[in-house]
């Protein structure tokens, strides 16, 4: 049987009862296992991880997405973490038996629906790409929903898909879809308030900024706990190890006499990932066997 996992990113993380709607959302649909979700005041974000096969896992996007979209008001959202959309972003990440084709074709028929039924722009990113130019999220998400009707208006930035009759909606942005290989979503956080060094040890070792291969990463404030963060993407955790990243981000705090308080998992991670490296090691959070996708199928 072919497995997919879709990790769909939702701009709420500070109302419970929209979160949870979301996710029984894709619970009810026949075929799909959730796995995991998160929310975050802070970034005021929401994260939800499921499995199934291709069609199955399909529908429960559909559901969770749907529901998203009648729930959430771009209008009334800010948060740390940088996002376009209501329904930011919906990942299609190919596990046992199936291979990048069904995640891409799965994504861009996911595409196609959601973008259709609710009025809201498409950009396909990662493997889903249609144009090499929008293959990172990054730079799809550059000026974020504040610079979308801008951004739309250029066009060299145009969305793949931009339901008949419509242009910029301000009530749910636009939606990233993709293809991928497994991401590490992973956030360290610093004993310290100090926001411009948590930047600045992100611009060190974030891909984009001379660092290392296949990481993102940005400082944010946590203004409910009084602490600075360093959160990551690791796109590809075999060229840049969660071990690898950790041991830089201390190195440079240790430098500015500041500890590490505590890493962080967001959604699941590969047993793969964490070969040569034990949790107690990375100080993660509330760290199970459950967190490890293979775990579950």
């Amino acid at each position: 049987m072919k497995i997919i996992e879709c990790i769909p990113n939702f701009s709420e993380g500070r109302n419970p009862e929209i979160v949870e709607a979301i996710v029984n959302a894709a619970a009810q649909v026949e075929g799909v296992k959730v796995l995991d979700f998160s929310m975050d005041s802070d970034h005021n974000r929401s994260v939800l991880t499921f499995i199934g096969s291709p069609e199955a896992t399909l529908r429960g996007a559909i559901e969770a997405c749907d529901r998203a979209a009648d729930l959430i008001d771009m209008r009334k959202h800010a948060g740390a973490h940088p996002r376009i959309g209501a329904v930011d972003v919906v990942p299609f990440v190919p596990l046992e038996g199936a291979d990048m084709s069904d995640a891409v074709e799965t994504a861009r028929r996911f595409g196609h629906m959601f973008g259709g039924k609710n009025n809201v722009p498409v950009y396909f990113y990662g493997e889903a790409a249609l144009d090499q130019q929008r293959k990172r999220l990054a730079d799809i998400r550059r000026g974020q929903y504040e610079g979308l009707r801008k951004k739309m208006s250029d066009p060299a930035w145009a969305p793949d898909i931009r339901p008949e009759g419509s242009g910029f909606n301000p009530r749910l942005g636009a939606t990233a879809v993709g293809a991928r290989k497994p991401l590490i979503a992973f956030n360290i956080n610093l004993n310290s308030n100090n926001l411009e060094l948590a930047r600045d040890i992100a611009g060190s070792i974030r891909h984009s900024s001379g660092g290392f291969k296949h990481v993102q990463a940005i400082g944010v404030f946590l203004k409910s706990r009084n602490i600075a963060q360093v959160s990551m993407n690791l796109t590809d955790y075999e060229t840049t190890s969660i071990r690898t990243v950790f041991d830089a981000v201390t190195k440079k705090a240790v430098e500015h006499g500041i500890d590490i308080l505590e890493s962080e998992l967001i959604g699941l991670i590969p047993r793969a990932a964490l070969e040569g490296v034990k949790a107690d090691y990375l100080k993660l959070l509330d760290f199970s066997e459950k967190r490890i996708i293979e775990s579950h199928y």
